[in-house]
C-alpha cells in the first residue's frame, strides 16, 4: 500500500488575549467565557510521536486537573504484580500541582512526584513493552530508581477529558519486527533516506512494506488420473502493505464515557500470486502462515502518548476436492478499513469495508473439480497491550470444473463446464477491551460481519 499522508489537527493551546489588548490573563465576563469555550472545541492533534516523546500525567477530580506533559517516567514495570517504579527521570515534574501540594522549594526538589489518583500514560518502557496507562492507588515507597507504586489498569478518559481528538497515523515500515516463518519469504520496504529490498527486481513505494514468498503444497494422488494431472502444487507470490491507525475520541469528561470514539486499521492493498498444480486440499481450508509482524506505534494525542499495537500475520490458505489442476496467477489492488466505533445510542457497532479490484494474467483448468486460494493477512489492533480489534482480510482466486475440461485461456476443450473467479473476504471482532476509552463494559465480543465479494475472472458454459 502507498504510504498515506497522516491527518493532523490544530492542536488547543488555550486561549490568550489579542496583541492589541496586553491584559494579564485575568479578564472575565461572556468574551472570556466564549473565548474559554473555543480553545475547549478544537481537537487535540493527533500525529506520530517523536522518539523522546514524554510520559503524561492527571489527576482526576483535582481543580483544572487536565492531562500535561511530564518529566516523569516509568523506569521499571511487573505486570504481575502491577507494581510500577515511576522516576522523575533527572527534572521535576511538570505537570501543574494540585490546589493541596506544596509550592515550597523543598516540595518541588522531593524525590517523590506521583500520589495515590495520577493516571499515567507511557511510551514502551522496561517491563511494559505495549506501553502503560495506569492509576496509582499506593505508594509504597522510595528506591533508587524513584517512586514505587501500586497500580490498576486505567481509561483514556482519565487523561482525555473532555476533548476532542480525530487522527489517521501511517506505521513506517521499518518499525516493524517481521518474523519469517517459510524458509523462501522475502521483506522489502523503503523510507526516506533508506532502501532494503529483498527479491532481486521488487520495486516498492515509499512507506510501503513487501513480503514475497513461496511455498510448495502438499501434492494430490494421482489414482485413476494420468499422470500429468498430478503436477507438483505450489503458490507463489507477494503481499504490499502500508498500514495505518485510525483514532478518535470525542470527550465527556474524566469520568463519563466518551460522547464518541474510535480505532481502527486501514490502508491500500496490492499482493500477486501464482497457484499451480493439483493440492492435496480438502473442504476444511488449510492455512499456512508465512511471516508474522509487530509494530508499537506511539500516537501523540495532545500532551498523550497513546501506544497502538499493530499485529499482522500474513498467510497463505488453499481448499477445493484435491481433484482440480489449475494454473491461475492473478493479482489484486484496492483498500480496506477495518475497525469499531462508538455511539451512546448504539454503544460498540463494527466497521469494515474493502474495494479490491484483480486483473488475471493466466489462467488454464484441467479435469473436473474446485479449488480455492487466498493470499491474506490476520491484522490485530489494541491499545497499551490489550487487543481491541481483530480483522482478517483475504483476496482470494476460486476455479471450479465440471466434467472434462482442458486448456488454457480463451482456448478450452470441454464436456462440461469452467469458471474462473476473484474474491475478497473481510472478517474480524471487536473485542471487550475496547472499554479502554472509558466506554461501558460489553458482556461479549461482537462480529465485525462478514465482508464478502466476488467476481468472475474467466469462464466457459461449453456444454
Amino acid at each position: 500500500m502507498p504510504a498515506l499522508a497522516t491527518t493532523a489537527l490544530l492542536l488547543a493551546a488555550g486561549c490568550s488575549s489579542p496583541p492589541s489588548r496586553p491584559d494579564s490573563g485575568t479578564t472575565t465576563g461572556p468574551r472570556a467565557e466564549a473565548a474559554a469555550a473555543t480553545a475547549t472545541e478544537r481537537p487535540l492533534a493527533v500525529a506520530a510521536a517523536p522518539e523522546d516523546t514524554a510520559t503524561a500525567t492527571a489527576r482526576p477530580g483535582a481543580t483544572g486537573a487536565q492531562a500535561q506533559r511530564s518529566k516523569l517516567s516509568v523506569s521499571s514495570y511487573d505486570s504481575r504484580t502491577r507494581r510500577a517504579v515511576i522516576s522523575p527521570d533527572g527534572g521535576a515534574d511538570t505537570r501543574s500541582p494540585s490546589p493541596s501540594a506544596s509550592p515550597s522549594p523543598s516540595a518541588s526538589q522531593s524525590p517523590r512526584h506521583t500520589a495515590v489518583g495520577d493516571v499515567i500514560a507511557s511510551a514502551p518502557a522496561p517491563g511494559a513493552p505495549h506501553g502503560l496507562l495506569a492509576e496509582v492507588t499506593k505508594v509504597i515507597g522510595e528506591t533508587a530508581e524513584g517512586t514505587e507504586v501500586q497500580t490498576e489498569p486505567a481509561r483514556l478518559n482519565a487523561l482525555l477529558g473532555d476533548d476532542t481528538a480525530k487522527g489517521s497515523v501511517p506505521v513506517a515500515p521499518a518499525a516493524f519486527a517481521v518474523d519469517e516463518l517459510l524458509p523462501d519469504v522475502d521483506v522489502s520496504w523503503s523510507k526516506t533516506g533508506d532502501v532494503h529490498v529483498g527479491p532481486e527486481g521488487a520495486t516498492v513505494p515509499l512507506g510501503s512494506l513487501r513480503l514475497d514468498v513461496r511455498a510448495d503444497l502438499p501434492t494430490a494422488q494421482a489414482g485413476t488420473a494420468s499422470a500429468s494431472t498430478s503436477a507438483a502444487a505450489s503458490v507463489s507470490g507477494f503481499v504490499q502493505i502500508a498500514p495505518r491507525v485510525d483514532f478518535r475520541y470525542g470527550g465527556e469528561g474524566a469520568a463519563a464515557a466518551p460522547a464518541s470514539a474510535y480505532l481502527g486499521v486501514s490502508g491500500d492493498w496490492s499482493s500477486g500470486w501464482a497457484l499451480t498444480g493439483r493440492a492435496d486440499a480438502s473442504a476444511t481450508p488449510a492455512r499456512i502462515p508465512f511471516a508474522t509482524l509487530h509494530a508499537d506505534p506511539v500516537l501523540q494525542v495532545g500532551p498523550v502518548p497513546v501506544v497502538v499495537n499493530l499485529d499482522l500475520t500474513c498467510y497463505l490458505q488453499v481448499s477445493g476436492d484435491g481433484r482440480i489442476t489449475v494454473d491461475v496467477e492473478q493479482q489484486v489492488k484496492g483498500d480496506f478499513t477495518a475497525g469499531g466505533t462508538f455511539g451512546p445510542a448504539q454503544g460498540w457497532t463494527p466497521v469494515s469495508s474493502s474495494d479490491m479490484t484483480s486483473t488475471p494474467v493466466r489462467t488454464s483448468v484441467t479435469t473436473a473439480g474446485s479449488v480455492k486460494a487466498a493470499l491474506g493477512a490476520e491484522a490485530s489492533v489494541g491499545l497499551y497491550g490489550t487487543v481491541g480489534v481483530v480483522a482478517d482480510l483475504a483476496p482470494y482466486v476460486r476455479g471450479e470444473a465440471t466434467g472434462t475440461v482442458t486448456g488454457t485461456d480463451d482456448r478450452f476443450e470441454a464436456d462440461g463446464s469452467w469458471a474462473v473467479y476473484g474474491g475478497v473476504d473481510l472478517t474480524g471482532t471487536l473485542r471487550l477491551q475496547l472499554t479502554i476509552f472509558g466506554t461501558p463494559v460489553f458482556r461479549r465480543d461482537i462480529p465485525l460481519g462478514a465482508l464478502h465479494r466476488e467476481w468472475p475472472l474467466a469462464g466457459s458454459d461449453t456444454p
